[in-house]
């Protein structure tokens, strides 16, 4: 035996070095992601050291948001292509269209993680509290520095629902007595 075939791994010890199922191996080969570099005597499937680096590869390709049937695409239309600047196009056009929806992802994160920041001072001036407050008082109450009816959007969702129950089951009444569908009342913004 060379050291090339002592760096050889069957598809059980692939799967273990790269923390995977052997149906995930199977699955990788099944979608022309993966090929074993040999096979045994016995027909087992060999796979060298660069079998490792091409599923870290997958595997960050989904962590990017990636489906294995957008990376199956782009591999085989990569490996048909006539020209390099061909089998780079669809690539680098499918890599921005991902930078993008990851930029949209971040933008979307941000502005909840503001509410959350806002939401979070909000509640922590509320702990000194006294406890003679009712909930139904939080988010409108005057209280710790808070104004009313200026509780933070995440905050003011909770208190409102529970003092505006009154009036939505109010609101559903008068539509069940014109026989008004609520939906239509709700869309015309008379909630």
């Amino acid at each position: 035996m060379d050291a090339n075939e002592l760096k050889l791994m069957r598809v059980g010890e692939l799967a273990k070095v790269v923390g995977k199922t052997v149906r995930a191996m199977h699955l990788y080969e099944e979608l022309g992601l993966l090929e074993p570099r040999a096979r045994s005597e016995g027909g087992f499937r060999l796979y060298g050291p660069e079998a490792v680096d091409r599923i870290h590869w997958i595997v960050k390709l989904q962590a990017i948001g990636f489906t294995l049937a957008e990376i199956q695409g782009f591999v085989k239309d990569f490996q048909n292509a006539k020209s390099a600047p061909a089998a780079t196009s669809r690539v680098h056009a499918m890599f921005q269209e991902k930078r993008q929806q990851i930029r949209d992802q971040i933008t979307q994160l941000q502005v909840i993680e503001n509410d959350l920041v806002e939401a979070l001072g909000y509640l922590d001036s509320c702990q000194p509290c006294s406890t003679e407050h009712a909930p139904s008082e939080c988010g409108t109450c005057d209280h710790h520095g808070h104004r009313r009816g200026e509780a933070p959007p995440l905050f003011a969702g909770l208190s409102k629902r529970a003092s505006q129950a009154p009036q939505a089951a109010a609101t559903a009444q008068a539509a069940t007595d014109f026989d008004v569908p609520v939906a239509t009342l709700f869309r015309e913004g008379n909630n």
